[in-house]
């Protein structure tokens, strides 16, 4: 399941940067590609802006069955539209805006989300973390070893995930990724190791960066 109804707004000129190109194609198709490629897919699910069918349709096509759906105003709400669509045991929920993800990537978190239920690539992070309040930073600085940063595809067993979307909108949560659904219903998520390479465009200036590490050029 690859989300793209997000609204982009950081990306500038109010078009939805899943369409921005990236050697010839829209970030979304890049995408497409590698989730084809993995060998461990049966189906596609896109959720998309309205109005973006006919751009959908238009891609090439990749091998694998591929449905539409319309998204929602809030992360949450096209989650639980492409959970309504998608007919796997297990689901991958992957942002449209990471093109460079690998098949490689989407196998290790599959097979972690095969072995515990829910599982999330992650990063280390590299730099000292400390809080700022009001542009000064605070005394306390925090143990780096203790923190990640978390990329797609996350993988989960799909009834999981239908349960935790359903318990956090019983409760009115608002989640930033599908993780925090699965952790608040009380369920472990594992974690795999990410891809420094599999950057989100949110800028324009990232879009670059990824030209540059698909072109094999060091960032």
């Amino acid at each position: 399941m690859i989300l793209a109804a997000g609204a982009g707004t950081r990306f500038g000129g109010g078009e939805n940067k899943v369409w921005a190109l990236l050697a010839g194609q829209p970030l979304l198709g890049h995408g497409l590609a590698a989730f084809a490629a993995c060998g461990e897919v049966d189906e596609i699910v896109v959720v998309i802006r309205s109005g973006d069918e006919e751009r959908l349709a238009s891609l090439p096509p990749v091998g694998l069955p591929l449905a539409g759906v319309v998204g929602g105003e809030r992360r949450a709400d096209s989650a639980w539209a492409g959970l309504s669509r998608a007919r796997g045991e297990y689901v991958l929920v992957h942002d449209g805006a990471r093109p460079l993800v690998t098949p490689s990537l989407i196998q290790r978190v599959l097979a972690a989300a095969r072995h515990h239920g829910a599982a999330v690539p992650v990063l280390p992070v590299a730099d000292t973390v400390r809080r700022a309040r009001d542009q000064f930073l605070e005394s306390e600085t925090l143990d780096r070893r203790d923190w990640v940063l978390i990329q797609t595809p996350q993988g989960f067993r799909r009834d999981l995930l239908l349960a935790a979307y359903a318990e956090a909108h019983r409760r009115g949560l608002e989640l930033p990724d599908d993780a925090a659904a699965v952790l608040a219903l009380g369920h472990a998520v594992a974690t795999v190791p990410g891809d420094p390479a599999n950057l989100k465009v949110t800028r324009p200036e990232d879009l670059t960066l990824a030209k540059r590490i698909l072109a094999g050029s060091t960032p």
